[in-house]
């Protein structure tokens, strides 16, 4: 009995080697270098049946969506084979070089494990990208539409504002921030919001910020969340203002019903396109008070301190003196208005230079404003320039603050007399002073005076010069004519610009061309035959496809052999993109590329 239970187990242990030698579980990605911020998908795929399957860490990469399990099952001639696919959607976070962790499955008692993966993180724009996962017939299909209710309990944009009840100038921040459960596969800004009645300002610089995924529970949901866009708002009156909604496009991938009792059992996904827009939010913005308002008020409402300080105490007439004033804090500087000053009668004053310093650190408008006063004393003396004052609304205590500087005391000595001018007193236009002598008469040195009847008026000049502007609007009349007649088809002008936007990729592809990347080289080349197509056939760029793009020439009667050459080039362009090729030069593809561009523009 031992001996038969020893041998049954011998072959059960054969068994399960021979059926693991047969089962492979695989991790795969579609590129191993992506941008930061790119969405990318990580699928884990087993050929056959397991359970128990543990995720790897993914340090490094935000997790938007996941794990998303498809299942298959094929049969042939009697043969069944089954595989199951883990994916997940993953963003990279910041630059480097990370490793994506080997994945776990139990199969017939056994743990198979994948290959880690090494993922190269860069700076740059995402890339759209195909789906890695999805059949081909599904990624051609057409996007089906449909409405925010459907998937509002997945995926939804919230504009959230850090305060609602404000006073007039005082700071609010606004975070349009999006919430999902679902895998996003594309999204595009469809409308900017119109704030107004706001002086806004984006409180991140486009360039530096970067998206970052985190956990969060709505009324006991756990989503996906990110600020998609932050925003510093300075409200400009009073009363009930509105922050507008944040418009955008997303494709989606969600469940979708079962269409037999394979996809019952296994589970059915389809991609959506939805349009979501954030709920408007208003804001009650109270008016600043009267009582206490400062005469000199200029609308600053903040925090803030004062400095001033003069280059020079002690100078001659008509020399110039700076004197500087700086107010520093936090609130809406650059909405201030040009500080009221009170200065001696004798000093030329001209209006000030004004320069802001500000920062955005913490989502919070600080920094400083100076403002640069030049000065002239046109007679010697002791002067004495009074304090500089300023006055700001703290939103915090809802009082008035007057700041004031020290006085200045100016001592002038008599200046060159080559220099002295006449000077227009600035606090009363009427009253003349004279330095150094009398007003002199006007005396004329000048030989070359016209005679009268010398004038223009009259002349033949005079009178083409009056021609000449019915002339003008009568030809812009009909250049607007033609202009309107020549772009009212919108088909044909697409046509036109066709040649343009070949002619501005061909430019980067030979650029790319003489610093020897191949990479960039091709990646330029595919895209500006496929822009030249998208407008030469007025086919929008996201829908082209080698299979549009044949049928539309063909109804435009060009011939099948350069089709066939066209839909080659395409091939080898996508394939030289991602892997290095041999047998052909890039001069030689290049110039293929150009007379075949050519070629279409004859035969159309």
């Amino acid at each position: 009995m031992n001996k038969k239970l020893y041998i049954l187990s011998v072959l059960l242990l054969w068994a399960s080697v021979l059926f693991a030698q047969n089962t492979t579980f695989t991790a795969a990605v579609a590129k191993t270098e992506v941008a930061v911020g790119e969405q990318f998908e990580v699928a884990f795929t087993l050929n056959g049946n397991g359970e128990r399957f543990a995720a790897p860490g993914f340090g490094g990469f935000q997790i938007l969506s996941g794990p998303n399990v498809s299942t298959s099952m094929t049969s042939i001639n009697g043969s069944t084979t089954t595989s199951i696919s883990y994916s997940y959607i993953l963003a990279a976070d910041r630059e480097g070089d990370f490793v994506i962790g080997p994945g776990s499955l139990y199969v017939n008692g056994h743990i198979m494990v994948t290959r880690p993966i090494r993922m190269h993180v860069v700076k740059g724009q995402p890339q759209r990208q195909m789906r890695r996962g999805v059949p081909q017939q599904q990624q051609q299909a057409p996007i089906e539409q449909v409405s925010a209710a459907d998937v509002s309990k997945n995926l939804f944009i919230k504009a959230v504002v850090d305060k609602t009840n404000v006073y007039q100038g005082e700071q609010i921040n606004v975070n349009y921030r999006l919430y999902t459960r679902v895998g996003i596969l594309e999204n595009q800004l469809d409308k900017l919001p119109d704030l107004n009645g706001f002086w806004s300002q984006d409180a991140n610089d486009k360039k530096q910020m970067q998206v970052v995924w985190r956990t969060e529970v709505v009324n006991g949901t756990k989503y996906n969340v990110a600020d998609i866009k932050q925003t510093i708002l300075f409200p400009e009156h009073s009363g009930n203002l509105t922050i507008d909604p944040l418009g955008m496009t997303f494709v989606v991938r969600q469940q979708a019903p079962a269409r037999d009792v394979m996809e019952q059992f296994f589970g059915s996904f389809k991609d959506v396109k939805v349009k979501l827009k954030s709920q408007p939010v208003t804001i009650h913005v109270k008016p600043l008070p009267y009582a206490g308002k400062p005469v000199d008020f200029g609308g600053a409402v903040g925090t803030f301190k004062l400095d001033a300080n003069m280059d020079k105490t002690a100078l001659k007439a008509n020399e110039a003196l700076n004197l500087n004033v700086r107010v520093t804090g936090a609130g809406n500087i650059m909405l201030f208005k040009t500080i009221s000053t009170n200065f001696p009668l004798d000093f030329e004053k001209y209006d000030p230079k004004v320069t802001d310093t500000i920062s955005k650190e913490g989502g919070r408008i600080s920094g400083n404003r100076l403002y640069n006063y030049l000065l002239i004393p046109r007679h010697e003396g002791k002067y004495t320039v009074d304090p500089i004052k300023f006055s700001y609304f703290n939103p915090a205590t809802e009082r008035y603050v007057t700041l004031s500087s020290k006085p200045f005391h100016v001592d002038v000595a008599k200046g060159d007399k080559e220099v002295n001018v006449s000077a227009l007193s600035p606090a009363d236009k009427q009253d003349v002073k004279i330095l150094d002598k009398d007003i002199r008469y006007i005396k004329n040195t000048n030989k070359n005076l016209n005679k009268l009847g010398n004038e223009f008026f009259g002349s033949v000049g005079y009178y083409l010069l009056l021609l000449l502007g019915p002339v003008l609007f009568i030809g812009a009349l009909f250049y607007r004519k033609w202009h309107q007649r020549h772009n009212s088809d919108m088909v044909k002008v697409r046509s036109r610009k066709a040649s343009k936007i070949a002619a501005r990729h061909l430019a980067n592809a030979k650029k790319e061309l003489t610093t020897k990347n191949a990479k960039g080289y091709y990646e330029a080349l595919f895209k500006g035959i496929y822009g030249y197509l998208s407008y030469k056939l007025n086919i929008p760029y996201a829908n082209l496809d080698k299979e549009t793009i044949a049928e539309t020439l063909r109804s435009k009667s060009v011939s099948e052999t350069l089709i066939t050459q066209l839909q080659d080039t395409l091939d080898f362009c996508d394939m030289a993109r991602f892997a290095p090729v041999s047998g052909i030069s890039e001069q030689e593809v290049f110039d293929k590329a150009k007379n075949m561009i050519n070629d279409i523009e004859d035969e159309i």
